[in-house]
């Protein structure tokens, strides 16, 4: 944005000054305050890793105080699904006074109208947003699933931060064979209904068939955690997040940019210990019971006896008490994707300053590129797993029924 020259006062002097500011709490988020921490492991690690500890800083930032539910989730399958919907409706009309589209005084069209009302019986318009005939069950008409796609943008600033990818202002252009700044943009198309058969292909002769039909929609299940969701997903409901906040601001003439992402899995480690420099768990001490005997998070306890710890598989978010940042669930219930890029030894690489080890795998990348940290530990895991500073990976790709995520929101002038 280009702001006018106003910051010198009446008589000339620098002031610097252009008004106040103030950031918004954001609904379901809880601020963490800046800090340091020693990563690494807080226990005997039988996966025999080798990862040293270490002291970082971590800036300021917000965080969903619960893992995104299937509620949330579905507001978010519905608004690709609408939009699509919107988009075949609009092309029907194909012209400028199309109510499902706005339009510039010239009869350009600007955006699609997300307040125009679908009319889901348009049955030739929308034909291509349904299931075949062929495919239908009993003949119900229903949404392809499989159709279902959003479309976002993001800047690479790692490519452009590279020194041989500098602007040369001697001769007007990029370095490094850069054509110009929209090598720096990067867009991705990506299918973004969870994989609801996770429930089956996770476990072997067994019966979760009501599991793979009923969890992602009923509303029995609205505020469990979502699960069935790859990596791509999650960083694709982010930018959808950014996208509704952004547009929303630019609504009331705001100029804020609110940006939602993944955490780092450093960042992640900071929220779960909740100040607390050395705990095992994000409650504190060295047990995964309290003094009664009673668990405080859902894992796999007992050698297998899942419903011990009151929940079968995944449970309601926020159904054990919160640690001291007032975040919900950082041990166990599903682990958690973070924006980090797995490495066996990136704790001795990364900065101390806001570390991160992050790379772009692209769908030809050998499977190995294709890891990411995921944190927390989930209903199935064992103890060990729950552990604020145990990490293990997935791959990027992989939609499973243990694996969800929550949000970030990196703060600015708050970060006391």
């Amino acid at each position: 944005m280009i702001a006018s020259c106003t910051q010198s006062g009446p008589s000339g002097e620098l002031t610097g000054k252009r008004g106040s500011w103030f950031e918004p709490v954001p609904f379901g988020m809880t601020f963490v305050r800046r800090g340091s921490i020693r990563v690494g492991p807080s226990d005997e690690d039988p996966t025999k890793s080798i990862d040293p500890t270490k002291t970082i800083s971590i800036d300021a930032f917000w965080m969903d105080d619960t893992e995104i539910t299937n509620n949330e989730y579905r507001v978010f399958v519905n608004w690709v699904r609408d939009s699509m919907a919107l988009d075949l409706l609009n092309k029907a009309d194909g012209t400028p006074q199309s109510p499902y589209a706005i339009f510039d005084v010239d009869g350009n069209f600007v955006s699609l109208d997300y307040s125009a009302k679908i009319d889901w019986k348009d049955t030739a318009a929308l034909i291509d947003l349904f299931l075949p005939a062929e495919e239908r069950f009993f003949g119900k008409r229903e949404v392809d699933s499989r159709k279902l796609f959003f479309e976002y943008q993001w800047i690479n600033y790692q490519k452009a931060a590279q020194r041989a990818n500098s602007f040369n202002y001697q001769s007007g252009k990029y370095d490094g064979g850069i054509k110009d700044r929209s090598d720096f943009i990067e867009r991705e198309r990506e299918h973004i209904y969870p994989d609801t058969l996770c429930w089956i292909r996770d476990f072997t002769y067994s019966y979760n068939e009501p599991w793979t039909s009923k969890y992602f929609w009923h509303p029995g299940f609205d505020d469990y955690p979502v699960v069935g969701v790859t990596w791509k997903q999650a960083n694709a409901f982010c930018q959808w997040r950014t996208k509704m906040q952004n547009t929303f601001f630019a609504g009331n003439g705001q100029a804020t940019v609110m940006d939602y992402r993944l955490p780092t899995e450093y960042e992640w480690e900071f929220a779960a210990r909740g100040g607390l420099q050395n705990s095992m768990y994000p409650w504190g001490g060295y047990y995964s019971r309290n003094q009664m005997g009673m668990f405080m998070a859902n894992y796999k306890p007992m050698r297998g006896n899942y419903i011990s710890d009151g929940a079968l598989a995944t449970m309601r978010v926020s159904n054990y008490p919160p640690n001291d940042f007032g975040l919900y669930d950082m041990a166990g219930n599903v682990a958690e994707w973070t924006i980090t890029a797995w490495d066996p030894l990136s704790t001795t690489m990364v900065s101390q300053l806001n570390p991160n080890y992050q790379y772009n795998a692209e769908d030809s990348d050998p499977p190995a590129m294709k890891r990411k940290v995921i944190r927390g530990g989930s209903w199935k895991d064992v103890g060990y797993y729950i552990q604020t500073s145990s990490r293990t990976y997935e791959y990027q790709d992989s939609a499973t029924s243990f694996i969800g995520f929550r949000c970030v929101r990196s703060s600015f002038g708050n970060n006391f």
